[in-house]
């Protein structure tokens, strides 16, 4: 894939875009996206990649990412081939895209309790039975749901007992309301238990004492309902999954092993790692090496008032949920780098930033601007800017939160 090389001055060379796996498949576009854009730093990506595929068999654990961070046909597709053992999403429709990319290893991490999400899991499971498609149950009203779907069906829906937090999320909240669980799935037909799974994240983003405790406690007692619910496994394979995105430290300090309960497989299901940031996951990963992938670049539009910028990118372009932008650099329309230029994010309007604390910036300068929380970027871009790792377009790659999947007729 060819360079246009627009780093440091004005785009205007076409790039090439893809919005699937395959490199090649991108077609031509005369010019390139207009200002705001995310952008990928695809050499930072693949570092990424590369780290906690290796963090992850040092430590004797599987991969199977959450795809929502990005929901990116072409990015995923490199964490496959890292050695990922499936994906995980959140919702049906996040499956369907899954499944529509080829991909057959499927984990929900959620649970699928409506009438027509099931529905859907049964004829997509009919449709093939090499798929594996797996969600949570946290309640008997869950696993009756499901029952009255599959009831009936050739084919079994595959749970994993969901295991949750004191005013957290979903998830079961004590030991023997999770045992008691996992004999109800058990004793269900169209029903088939296949692990317990948990997720330590649901506490404040930090390192402090009190929030690595709480994600112990978690931990612990995710550990106690996995053992205490191996006699109710219908599988050779049983699976012990947790998210790992900010703490996988702290998970792989209580994981179970085959001793315990014989071909036990250990998957996590982060997803931050892929492109990190410059806030949240920065803050908090303890795994070495990994490097933020994700920015946003747009253009300073007006100066008002001294020490004063707006620039043309608010809540519609960035996440703004878990911290506001930081200011990385700037340089001129022209592409001359402004040299210590400075400034720090205020608030944000649907498509402004106001800037404080200016130093070196004029109108039609361009501020690129780090993220916090690539979950919440990536669902603002139906297409984003691909960079090497000097910053020079190389393609356009897209999305898939809306559903194109489904609007194309690939899968019910």
């Amino acid at each position: 894939m060819w360079q246009a090389s627009w780093h440091n001055g004005p785009v205007s060379s076409p790039i090439q875009r893809q919005s699937g796996p395959d490199d090649n498949a991108a077609a031509a576009m005369p010019t390139a996206p207009a200002y705001p854009q995310l952008r990928l730093n695809i050499a930072a990506l693949e570092n990424n990649i590369r780290v906690m595929a290796a963090w992850c068999g040092q430590r004797g654990v599987e991969l199977a990412p959450h795809v929502k961070t990005t929901m990116s046909a072409p990015i995923i597709a490199r964490q496959l081939a890292a050695g990922a053992v499936g994906v995980t999403v959140a919702t049906a429709d996040q499956a369907a895209s899954a499944l529509g990319w080829g991909h057959r290893h499927v984990l929900v991490a959620n649970e699928v309790v409506d009438r027509h999400g099931l529905l859907r899991f049964r004829s997509w499971l009919e449709a093939d039975s090499g798929r594996e498609l797996r969600c949570f149950v946290d309640s008997a009203a869950g696993v009756e749901a499901a029952a009255r779907v599959f009831a009936g069906s050739a084919v079994s829906l595959e749970v994993l007992i969901d295991v949750g937090t004191p005013a957290g999320r979903t998830g079961t909240r004590s030991l023997d309301e999770a045992l008691r669980l996992a004999g109800l799935v058990h004793g269900t037909p169209g029903l088939r238990l296949v692990g317990v799974a948990g997720y330590e994240g649901v506490v404040p983003n930090s390192r402090s004492e009190s929030t690595i405790d709480a994600v112990d406690r978690h931990c612990r007692l995710v550990r106690e309902v996995y053992l205490g619910a191996a006699q109710y496994f219908e599988t050779a394979a049983p699976i012990y999954s947790m998210g790992g995105s900010a703490f996988p430290d702290r998970v792989v300090e209580y994981l179970p092993d085959d001793s315990l309960v014989p071909g036990t497989r250990r998957i996590l299901r982060s997803g931050c790692y892929v492109t990190h940031d410059h806030g949240t996951y920065a803050g908090v990963s303890p795994v070495p090496g990994l490097i933020p992938a994700v920015s946003v670049r747009a253009v300073v539009l007006s100066t008002p008032e001294a020490g004063m910028a707006v620039v043309g990118a608010g809540k519609r372009d960035l996440p703004y949920d878990a911290g506001l932008p930081v200011f990385l650099s700037a340089h001129t329309a022209d592409g001359a780098p402004r040299d210590g230029a400075a400034a720090m994010v205020r608030n944000l309007f649907d498509h402004h930033a106001v800037l404080t604390g200016v130093r070196g910036l004029d109108v039609t300068d361009v501020v690129d601007f780090g993220i916090s929380h690539p979950c919440s970027a990536f669902d603002r871009w139906p297409e984003y800017v691909v960079t090497d790792g000097d910053g020079h377009a190389t393609g356009v790659w897209g999305t898939d939160f809306h559903r194109s999947s489904l609007a194309a007729g690939r899968l019910p």
